[in-house]
């Protein structure tokens, strides 16, 4: 079996300094690759540097709507550039928390850097949060469908499910996807058809079942990958081998 973390952050501080361990610890339960996610400047180096050093990685900028502010697009284009550079991302709209930037300045940014991957032909990696409507406006106005777009950590109902799959995207199910009390999700996971679906941790975040309330990593994909096949009713082995390769699709590593 080999599984593929569409989407974690080794570069976080709560890995530093533990990159090989964690990847030993991912590879004993069969997480042969990984995409690390950059968010903002210090992310997307970090990304890149393990990206560079690691062979399993593969490094993903971009700057998440929480540091929407701070969008250097020189800086952008200059990093797409390099071969450990797969897709662009987190990108999107955030609009939980309230401190975070204008709704306005998030959508601004997540069209500029929308712009940029169209031009380039990269993939990206989409934040949403309590946004469904505004990111399905932007995206029915960029036509990303040949890049290719990843719908991060889905967690939205089967008629947001299909209106984003019929815009063309990957949609990805983090640790969520294993908790009992998240029904929608659990209806989206066993209705995205096998060729849209990808798996992710966002480590150290959202850890799956049965490690919920402890630290996640990106091992822990293997545990989304169980839950995944016992909500289709298929073989663990089935969901991986079609989520691992979706994965090296739509991150153009084929």
């Amino acid at each position: 079996m080999q599984i593929f973390d569409s989407h974690t952050h080794l570069n976080d501080e709560a890995f530093q300094g533990k990159t090989e361990e964690y990847i030993d610890r991912a590879k004993e339960l069969d997480v042969d690759e990984m995409a690390i996610i950059g968010s903002n400047e210090a992310f997307n180096i970090e990304a890149i540097r393990l990206a560079q050093n690691y062979e399993p990685l593969h490094a993903v900028v971009g700057w998440h709507p929480e540091f929407a502010k701070e969008y250097n697009e020189e800086q952008l284009v200059n990093q797409i550039k390099l071969p450990e550079v797969v897709a662009i991302g987190e990108i999107g709209l955030d609009y939980h928390w309230e401190e975070d930037p204008d709704p306005e300045i998030q959508q601004a940014v997540l069209i500029k850097q929308l712009d940029v991957a169209q031009q380039y032909d990269m993939p990206v990696s989409i934040h949403c949060r309590d946004a469904f409507d505004d990111m399905y406006k932007i995206l029915k106005n960029h036509d990303m469908s040949k890049s290719g777009i990843i719908m991060h950590s889905f967690n939205g109902d089967i008629n947001w499910l299909n209106k984003f799959l019929d815009l063309g995207l990957m949609v990805s199910y983090s640790g969520v996807v294993s908790f009992k009390n998240a029904p929608e999700v659990h209806e989206s996971a066993k209705n995205t058809p096998l060729d849209r679906l990808l798996v992710e941790t966002d480590a150290p975040y959202l850890t799956p079942e049965p490690y919920r309330g402890h630290q996640n990593e990106p091992g822990y994909t293997r545990y989304v990958v169980d839950a995944i096949a016992k909500l289709k009713d298929l073989s663990p082995n089935e969901i991986a081998e079609h989520t691992f390769n979706n994965a090296r699709k739509v991150y153009n590593l084929d």
